[in-house]
């Protein structure tokens, strides 16, 4: 079993990079994303890996941080995710971007991912709401955005995030912001003022 690759870039390709470690070359496929911060050829990479051993195969996959590639197994964890689907949501949205995204309920963002359809993405963010507070790196304010995405949160809460999420910000914008805002008027603020200083923490 392989868990890490230490080695030089030979070749990056759309979907793979092929790491030179002291004259044996590794096919590791990974995440848009994480390709694009590589490098180039030539360069030294550092890749946490993920083996996959089939019958008739042996992939590697590989990952900028181990958060990532906790986030890759965790995904196939859920109906009709594999590892092509789990890599391009991670080529979508990053680890904390995603937990954000689960804690909101918000299907539309993991549903940007290549090959995620409406009812994949439903599954993927029913099926791991309760899972994405231990995987959320240092994605925060995830508890409240779990409150809001479940639509349990307070009505001053729920009302300030509705008010800026219809002034154009994303869910995750502008939970970050009433969260941000609550810290500074407290608990017991009303929808006006969490609005007001949350628009100030997006003007920022």
């Amino acid at each position: 079993m392989i868990g890490k690759l230490k080695g030089t870039i030979d070749e990056i390709g759309d979907d793979y990079v092929l790491v030179d470690v002291h004259g044996v070359c590794y096919v590791a496929y990974c995440s848009a994303r994480t390709l694009s911060k590589l490098g180039s050829a030539g360069e030294a990479c550092v890749l946490f890996i993920e083996t996959y051993v089939r019958e008739d195969q042996l992939k590697l996959f590989g990952f900028q941080t181990q958060l990532e590639r906790e986030w890759f197994n965790l995904l196939q964890s859920v109906q009709g995710v594999g590892a092509k689907v789990a890599l391009a949501v991670l080529s979508t949205l990053t680890p904390p971007e995603l937990a954000n995204a689960i804690a909101l309920q918000d299907k539309t963002a993991v549903s940007r991912a290549q090959g995620v359809g409406p009812k994949v993405a439903i599954r993927i963010v029913t099926e791991l709401k309760n899972k994405a507070p231990a995987f959320a790196g240092d994605a925060i304010n995830i508890g409240l955005k779990q409150e809001i995405g479940e639509g349990v949160a307070a009505a001053p809460v729920a009302d300030a995030v509705s008010a800026l999420t219809n002034l154009g910000y994303s869910r995750d914008q502008a939970a970050n912001a009433v969260a941000a805002a609550m810290k500074t008027a407290g608990e017991g603020a009303d929808s006006a003022k969490l609005i007001r200083l949350g628009l100030r923490e997006l003007s920022r």
